[in-house]
């Protein structure tokens, strides 16, 4: 297998068919099946998380007046995370059987049909049928959602394995994107046409980009392989990464249960205008992506640094988002702004280098390259993801409840300052480890040596 350079920038990677790729080729012209892929797979980013996000403005209210609790909600929307992180857990498994292109478009096919059945909701009794069916209705578009997932980010480490930070920071501007619209495209629709319109509206214009995809997705086959989860997670770095991936999307699934009804209460704003306060952080967040993306595939010594230096100002901004009590300042509409605005900065740090980091330690210790390792580092990827994701609206829904939004969110926070912590020692404790192990191997007494390493080096 010999070795490999996960990164891959300005340096020459085989391909799988044996014809070695010229360096920064990618970046200099982009064939017609990249820009077809790149097509597809921001279909689904956009499309994907403007579904997610148009929820936080008026559900939680709405499932409020249907009798179910602020705990409830949070389970409601975790719900979706669970059964996202066991499907992306299994799928990522399988990929190269299932085959990446047919998973991708039955993932979205299924997203845009369960959609539209999520705005009918409104139509059952309240109570237990009510929650019962969220929870159903929730879990479906969770198989669906892991599905598009894991197979776009397989067909994107395919199609572009030279710059994979890069191409997927830049597509975080079509996330951001669905985030920004999101919110208050919700909102707007749902005050002025009720709850039913803004789920038919989006979940339509999913399954209409069903059959675009189905024409312009490349297809890409690949043999299955005999790597698995357990041997991947296993990896010391990559089970450190799996938490930063786990507090991160603890903290962001937090705020979608809690955040609106803060605001509702907090600083009184009408449900249409409670969108608008969520575009502070995914603004941020989408705009900053690509020049991180960029960084994190030209420098990637930075990697380190963005994923450490990520997690503290993240859990410094949960900590001040409330504020926690502690500090004794009064929250005021323009700091709660400004603190998502550096938390989605902030995210995209942590968020953008974790990938090529998984995938560069999975070569380093003898996987084997491909789609079927792209299907488990994906896969695995959208696990720790999803598991983050139940456990923030879950613990954080029921600690909201009973401590309030100021001592819930400075706890979200301690997640991720304990990651970054970690990730930190770890980073530090393996450069001490290379030094003294390059120390041993070339003794400072030998002269020879010495010279030789100058004499190559120029």
């Amino acid at each position: 297998m010999g070795s490999r350079e996960a990164d891959g920038a300005g340096s020459e990677r085989p391909a799988e068919d044996g014809v070695a790729e010229a360096p920064g080729e990618e970046s200099r012209r982009l064939t017609r099946e990249q820009l077809f892929t790149l097509a597809a797979t921001a279909t689904i980013n956009f499309s994907s998380m403007i579904c997610y996000s148009i929820l936080g403005p008026f559900f939680p209210l709405e499932a409020e007046r249907k009798g179910a609790s602020n705990t409830v909600v949070g389970m409601i929307f975790g719900c979706f995370a669970l059964v996202n992180f066991l499907t992306a857990l299994i799928l990522g498994n399988y990929l190269t059987l299932i085959g990446a292109k047919f998973m991708f478009v039955a993932g979205m096919f299924v997203s845009g049909c369960v959609t539209i059945l999520f705005g009918m909701l409104d139509k059952v009794p309240s109570g237990r049928m009510f929650i019962g069916l969220c929870f159903l209705v929730r879990a479906m578009d969770a198989v669906g959602f892991a599905a598009a997932m894991t197979a776009s980010f397989s067909i994107l480490a395919k199609a572009f394995p030279n710059n994979i930070a890069t191409v997927l920071g830049s597509l975080e501007i079509f996330t951001g994107l669905g985030l920004v619209l999101g919110p208050p495209l919700g909102g707007f629709l749902y005050q002025s046409f009720g709850y039913e319109v803004p789920f038919i509206t989006l979940g339509c214009i999913v399954l209409v980009l069903v059959p675009v995809n189905m024409c312009i997705l490349p297809k890409y086959d690949s043999i299955p392989s005999k790597e698995s989860f357990w041997k991947l997670i296993l990896l010391p770095k990559v089970l450190l990464l799996c938490l930063t991936i786990f507090s991160l999307s603890a903290c962001l699934g937090f705020l979608d249960p809690t955040m609106s009804l803060f605001i509702l209460e907090k600083f009184k704003l009408p449900a249409g205008y409670v969108g608008l306060v969520f575009l502070g952080l995914a603004l941020s967040y989408s705009l900053s992506s690509p020049i991180l993306g960029l960084l994190s595939d030209k420098l990637p010594y930075l990697r380190k640094w963005l994923l450490v230096f990520g997690g503290l100002i993240t859990a410094l901004c949960f900590f001040m988002l409330g504020p926690a009590p502690v500090l004794h300042i009064e929250s005021q509409l323009w700091m709660f702004v400004l603190v998502l605005v550096l938390i989605g900065f902030s995210l995209g740090m942590c968020a953008i280098p974790v990938f090529p980091e998984i995938l560069q330690c999975a070569y380093e210790n003898g996987f084997e390259e491909g789609l079927s390792l792209l299907g488990l580092v994906s896969g695995l990827f959208n696990a720790m993801w999803s598991l983050g994701a139940f456990a923030g609206p879950t613990l954080g829904g029921f600690l909201n409840e009973k401590l309030g939004f100021e001592w819930a969110s400075a706890i979200q926070g301690g997640y991720v300052l304990l990651s970054g912590l970690a990730t930190g020692i770890f980073y530090i404790t393996e450069a001490t480890r290379r030094s003294s192990s390059s120390s041993l191997q070339n003794p400072h007494g030998n002269n020879e040596e010495r010279t030789h390493l100058v004499g190559s080096e120029t």
